[in-house]
């Protein structure tokens, strides 16, 4: 380790911890130097605008809007405009492309098993265009990985995310009031299409992220401002899941509301109890017509006589779909192929499974089943142990290195994200089981904003023990310090 590099390492002085090119530097001296500790290592600054651009013309579709955008694939241009200079500019000094972990690795094999079951399907066009589809998550996913590398960063994507489910929420408030864009009898419908076009996907929508803004508005270190706009998003939120009468989007509200309750009180004293105070004072502005169609869950007959029936349909869906995973157990019948599977004996016509974990089984066989539970099953186990290691010891002489690399307010901001997304995460896989969203992107960006803070915290702990067994960091004074700065840094 050289002296320059000794004096970037180390410093920081009492009272602070060190920036991230500090850390970076620390990190490099102690390994071979990696796509986040290469000294020389690109900026990483046009990547994380391309993933905000994207991420905005995802969830508000402005072409839904103004036409003459959509010939354009803002989306695409968005993501190409983030990845591909990082990617050239690391090919060309061989260094390596991105990051790899093992959800990016769970990531890729459920992308070559759509692939490789394609061939197979029945119809292997249509299986290769939800590849392509996906194939854009996997590259997504990638970039987010590479440019969600602090604590500022992944307030800022989780905050544009909570507007942008806000803009949504308050059309659906908006469009429910004046009678219009509704269907099936009085259900409200997304204000634009992609992942919040059905009532179903829009409520899920709102539950995976719902947790977020309750955690901004409950916790006291975000200004009034943020927190009253993130109450006010949290209240639309709520009654867009309401006015949507999604019964899997209710069932998922409730697992998101009792993980919170649990989960809250890890956060702030009294989440728990201030949380379960609004959702009472919400309950007497609750149409009669919601918990009507709440009451057809375990009704059917009602829910044939008063409703679409979908309840019975959903149940014959579920065999359906279970019989055509035993067909064609280790190729399925194609990825996004279900609906188009119709053998004689099948009742429920040219409908998707609407259950994520069946949809999976019956189009990509085993192993594409096996690659999806690994990918969920990932993100609960990442978050926890994401949880454990912000958590601060219990007692005040215990070890703690991350006190050295991370600064109390930053430690208790990841802490309380992460604790949101597991209770989305809840959410999230509550709906599914009631929805056909397996190739849908809420879950993969849920997933990638556990796993940015898993990595992040992982980092800093890592770069901790390595200033510890290099020197002691009172030895250098902070005025001897270089401010040569290590590129490379988020």
């Amino acid at each position: 380790m050289s002296i320059q590099q000794e004096r970037l390492a180390f410093n920081f002085g009492p009272g602070t911890v060190p920036g991230q090119h500090l850390i970076d530097a620390a990190l490099a001296a102690d390994a071979r130097p990696t796509f986040a500790t290469a000294q020389f290592a690109e900026p990483r600054d046009w990547g994380y605008l391309g993933l905000l651009a994207f991420t905005a013309v995802l969830l508000l579709r402005p072409q839904d809007q103004i036409k003459a955008l959509a010939p354009f694939h803002l989306a695409e241009i968005c993501a190409f405009a983030g990845i591909a200079p990082m990617v050239l500019h690391r090919f060309t000094r061989h260094l390596p492309v991105f990051r790899i972990t093992p959800e990016t690795t769970g990531l890729i094999a459920f992308g070559a098993v759509i692939l490789a079951t394609a061939p197979f399907s029945i119809w292997p066009g249509g299986a290769f265009e939800v590849f392509s589809d996906y194939l854009k998550i996997v590259i997504v996913f990638v970039l987010m990985m590479n440019t969600l590398t602090t604590t500022r960063r992944i307030e800022q994507v989780t905050w544009l995310i909570l507007m942008s489910c806000g803009y949504i929420a308050a059309r659906g408030v908006f469009d429910y009031a004046r009678g219009v864009n509704l269907v099936e009898g009085g259900r409200v419908a997304g204000a634009v299409g992609g992942i919040f076009g059905n009532p179903n996907d829009l409520a899920l929508n709102m539950v995976t992220f719902l947790p977020a803004g309750l955690m901004v508005a409950l916790t006291p270190r975000h200004s009034i401002l943020k927190r009253l706009t993130a109450a006010l998003i949290v209240a639309l939120m709520l009654a867009t899941v309401i006015f949507t009468k999604s019964r899997g989007g209710a069932l998922g509200l409730g697992a998101v509301l009792l993980a919170m309750l649990f989960l809250g009180r890890q956060i702030r004293r009294g989440f728990a109890a201030m949380a379960l105070g609004s959702v009472l004072l919400a309950l007497p502005f609750v149409p009669a017509s919601f918990w009507d169609r709440m009451s057809s869950i375990v009704n059917e007959e009602q829910d044939k006589t008063t409703y679409t029936g979908s309840s019975e349909a959903r149940r014959v869906l579920i065999f359906e779909g279970i019989s055509a995973f035993l067909e064609r157990p280790l190729t399925g019948v194609g990825a996004g192929q279900f609906k188009n599977y119709n053998p004689p004996e099948r009742k429920e016509r040219w409908r998707e499974t609407h259950n994520a974990l069946i949809q999976v089984a019956a189009e990509t066989g085993i192993c594409g089943l096996a690659a999806f539970l690994f990918l969920i099953v990932r993100g609960g186990t990442a978050a926890a142990s994401t949880r454990r290691l912000l958590a601060r010891p219990r007692k005040a002489s215990a070890d703690d290195p991350l006190r050295l690399v991370l600064k109390d307010a930053d430690r208790q901001t990841l802490f309380a994200y992460t604790a949101a997304m597991t209770a989305g995460l809840v959410g999230w896989f509550t709906c599914a089981l009631f929805a056909s969203v397996a190739y849908s992107w809420t879950f993969y960006y849920l997933l990638a904003l556990i796993i940015a803070v898993r990595e992040l915290a992982k980092a800093r702990l890592t770069a901790a023990r390595a200033i510890a067994r290099t020197a002691d960091t009172r030895a250098v004074p902070a005025r001897a310090f270089s401010p040569r700065p290590v590129t490379g840094t988020a």
